[in-house]
C-alpha cells in the first residue's frame, strides 16, 4: 500500500480535497443561503464526515449550478461518501458530460456497471485511464476484475504486469490469487497465493485468503500452520478464526471473494484501509462505499466505516453501522463493544458499561468487551473493578504475547491509581518484558521511580528513551522528563524540557504548573506566577487549582511540602493505545 499512498500524496487527489475545518463543535445552519455557500458548507461537512449533511448541501448547490463541473463532481462524491450510489452514479454520469476527464466519475460509473455484471460496459469507461493518477491505477484494477468476469484473465493478469512495474506486485499477486480462485484456475490460485502469503504472513486478509484457498484445495494442514504461525504473533482475526474452525473439522471453507463483485470490493476495501491510515477519511469513505455498493455482504468494509465515523467523532452515525451488521457475523461482538464505547463518548457510560458487562455475562473470552469495560472502570476511578478486568482479559490471552504488553500496562496504572504500588510496579516491568522499548510504559515507570525517589539512574534512562523513541513530539512524555529533572534538582535542565512540553500541549494545566515550579527555582519568579496562572484558568477538575492557589498568594514557599509531586493523569477510557500520562 506504500506505492498507493505515495500515488495520492503525488497527484494530490483534488477532487476529494478538504478545506480548512472551525471545528465539528459549530453548528452550521441546515441550509446554505446560496449555491456558493452551500458548496463552502458542504466541503466543510464532508471534511468532518457530516456526510449527510455534505449530501445536502451539494445537493442545494448543483441545483443552482448543474452545469458547474466542480460543483457537479463535488455532489456525486458527497452521495458516495453518504452511500446514496444511485444518486451518486447519476450525478457521475453528469459530471462526465460536463468534463470528460473526471475519472472518479468514471470510476463510479463503471463500478456500477461491475455491480450490475455489464463487465464489458466497465471494461470501455475504464480504458485510457491514467495509471499515475490515484483514479486511474484504482480504476485499472477493477478493469482487470472486470476483465475476469469476461472471461478474459489472461488479459487480466497482462493489465497487472503492466501496474506490478510501479512497485505494487506484493498487491497485485493477491488480486491475481483471487481472480484465479474466481475463475476456477484452483493451480494458480495456489501458487499465487503462496507467493502472497511468503511476503507477507502476518495480514489477516491474506492469512484468510491463504487458509480458504488452501483448504479448498484439501491442503488443511498448511491453511492451519499458517493460520497457528499468525495467532503465535499475538494476532486474531473473528474471521481467520471461522476459517480455522472449518479446516480443524476438515470442511472446506469457501472462497475468501466468491464473485467479481466481491473481489473488486476486496480491492477499494484495501485501497480504503491505507487512506484511511494515512488520515484521508473522507477520500477512503468513498472508497468504503464503493466497497459496500459491490458487495453488500462484506462486513469488514461496514466495520471500517463504522471506524472512521467513529474517528471522526459522528457516534451516532457510527452506531448506525454497527447496528447493520447482521446477528451472526464474526464481526458483530466486536462492532457491539464498539456501540458501547461510542455510548461512553455520547456521555451515557452506565449504559455502555451495563451493554459491556452483559457482553461479558454472555462470552467471557471477548477480550475486547472485557478491556474496553476495564477502561471505562478506570476512567471512573473504580480501580479495583478495572483490575480485575484486565486480570481476566490476560486470563483469556494467556498473558504471554508480545500485545499482551498493553494489559499489563493499563492493569498496573489501575493497581498504582490504588496505591498498590509493588503490584503496578511488577506489571509494569512484566509489560516492558513483552515490549522493551514500549515509550509509553517507559515513561509511566520512570517517572513513578523519579516521584518516589526510587532508581533513579534508571528511571532518568527510561523516560529519556521515552522521549527519543516519540522523537520529542510527545508533550506528556516531555513534561515527565522535565519533571524528572525537577525532583532530582536540576532545574535548569527541567525548564528546558517543560518549555518544550508547554509548546507541544500549551493548554495543559499540569504542564502549565511544572513549569511554573521549574521557573521559581531558576529565580524567574514572574514568568513562575504567569505560569501558575495559566494553570489555574485552565483546570477543570480542581486538583492543579488547589495545589496552585497557595503558591500564587506566596510563591512556591508557600505550597504544600508534597506540593512538589503531581497526581498521574487517568489514560482515556477509550484510547487504546494507552497513552502516556501526564504526570
Amino acid at each position: 500500500m506504500r506505492n498507493v499512498l505515495r500515488l495520492a500524496a503525488a497527484c494530490g487527489l483534488a477532487v476529494l480535497a478538504a478545506v480548512a475545518t472551525t471545528g465539528a463543535e459549530e453548528m452550521i445552519p441546515p441550509r446554505a443561503p446560496s449555491a456558493t455557500g452551500a458548496f463552502l458548507a458542504g466541503q466543510q461537512a464532508l471534511a468532518e464526515l457530516r456526510t449527510a449533511d455534505a449530501a445536502q448541501f451539494f445537493r442545494d448547490a448543483s441545483l443552482e449550478q448543474w452545469d458547474n463541473p466542480q460543483v457537479v463532481s463535488r455532489t456525486f462524491v458527497a452521495y458516495a461518501a453518504n452511500g446514496q450510489m444511485d444518486d451518486a452514479v447519476s450525478a457521475a454520469r453528469h459530471a462526465l458530460e460536463l468534463d470528460k476527464t473526471d475519472e472518479l466519475a468514471r470510476l463510479v460509473i463503471a463500478t456500477d456497471a461491475v455491480r450490475q455484471r455489464r463487465y464489458a460496459a466497465a471494461v470501455s469507461m475504464l480504458n485510457d485511464l491514467d495509471p499515475d493518477t490515484f483514479e486511474g491505477l484504482t480504476g485499472s484494477i477493477l478493469k482487470a476484475w472486470a476483465l475476469t468476469g469476461e472471461g478474459k484473465i489472461d488479459d487480466a493478469f497482462g493489465l497487472l504486469d503492466k501496474l506490478g512495474k510501479g512497485g505494487m506486485e506484493e498487491f497485485f499477486v493477491f488480486h491475481r490469487a483471487m481472480m484465479a480462485d474466481v475463475a476456477g484456475r484452483q493451480a494458480d490460485a495456489v501458487k499465487y497465493i503462496t507467493q502472497a502469503h511468503d511476503a507477507d504472513a502476518f495480514t489477516a486478509d491474506i492469512v484468510e485468503a491463504y487458509a480458504r484457498i488452501m483448504g479448498n484445495s484439501g491442503d488443511f494442514a498448511k491453511g492451519l500452520d499458517a493460520i497457528a504461525a499468525f495467532e503465535a504473533q499475538g494476532l486474531d482475526s473473528p474471521q481467520v478464526t471461522e476459517v480455522k474452525n472449518a479446516l480443524l473439522k476438515q470442511q472446506r471453507p469457501g472462497l475468501f471473494a466468491d464473485s467479481i463483485q466481491a473481489g473488486g470490493a476486496e480491492m477499494f476495501h484495501s485501497i480504503g484501509v491505507a487512506f484511511a491510515r494515512q488520515g484521508s477519511s473522507d477520500i477512503a469513505m468513498v472508497l468504503m462505499r464503493l466497497a459496500q455498493y459491490l458487495n453488500p455482504r462484506n462486513d469488514n468494509v461496514l466495520l471500517v466505516i463504522g471506524q472512521l465515523y467513529d474517528g471522526a467523532k459522528q457516534y451516532k452515525l457510527a452506531n448506525s453501522i454497527y447496528d447493520s451488521l447482521p446477528q451472526g457475523s464474526p464481526m458483530r461482538p466486536l462492532a457491539t463493544v464498539r456501540i458501547a464505547d461510542n455510548l461512553d463518548s455520547l456521555g451515557d457510560r452506565p449504559q455502555a458499561i451495563a451493554r459491556l458487562t452483559d457482553i461479558v455475562a454472555t462470552n467471557p473470552s471477548d477480550v475486547d468487551a472485557i478491556s474496553v469495560l476495564g477502561d471505562l472502570y478506570r476512567s471512573d476511578k473504580k480501580y479495583t473493578d478495572a483490575a480485575n478486568a484486565y486480570t481476566k482479559a490476560l486470563a483469556v490471552t494467556g498473558g504471554t504475547s508480545p500485545g499482551d504488553w498493553r494489559f499489563y500496562y493499563v492493569r498496573g496504572i489501575a493497581y498504582q491509581q490504588n496505591n498498590q504500588f509493588p503490584l503496578a510496579e511488577k506489571d509494569f516491568l512484566k509489560a516492558l518484558d513483552l515490549n522493551p522499548g514500549q515509550p509509553q510504559v517507559l515513561n509511566y515507570l520512570g517517572y513513578t521511580w523519579v516521584d518516589k525517589g526510587m532508581n533513579l539512574t534508571r528511571a532518568l534512562d527510561m523516560i529519556q528513551k521515552a522521549v527519543d523513541a516519540t522523537h520529542n513530539g510527545d508533550g506528556y512524555i516531555v513534561d515527565s522528563l522535565g519533571w524528572a529533572f525537577y525532583r532530582l534538582g536540576r532545574y535548569q535542565d527541567a525548564v528546558t524540557e517543560l518549555e518544550q512540553a508547554a509548546t507541544l500541549l500549551p493548554n495543559d494545566p499540569e504542564i502549565n504548573d511544572h513549569l511554573g515550579d521549574a521557573y521559581w527555582q531558576v529565580g524567574r519568579k514572574l514568568e513562575a506566577h504567569f505560569q501558575w496562572n495559566v494553570a489555574y484558568s485552565l483546570d477543570t477538575v480542581g486538583d492543579v487549582k488547589a495545589r496552585v492557589a497557595p503558591k500564587l498568594k506566596g510563591g512556591l514557599d508557600a505550597a504544600p511540602k508534597d506540593g512538589d509531586s503531581a497526581p498521574v493523569l487517568e489514560t482515556p477510557a477509550s484510547d487504546q493505545s494507552a497513552s502516556a500520562p501526564a504526570n
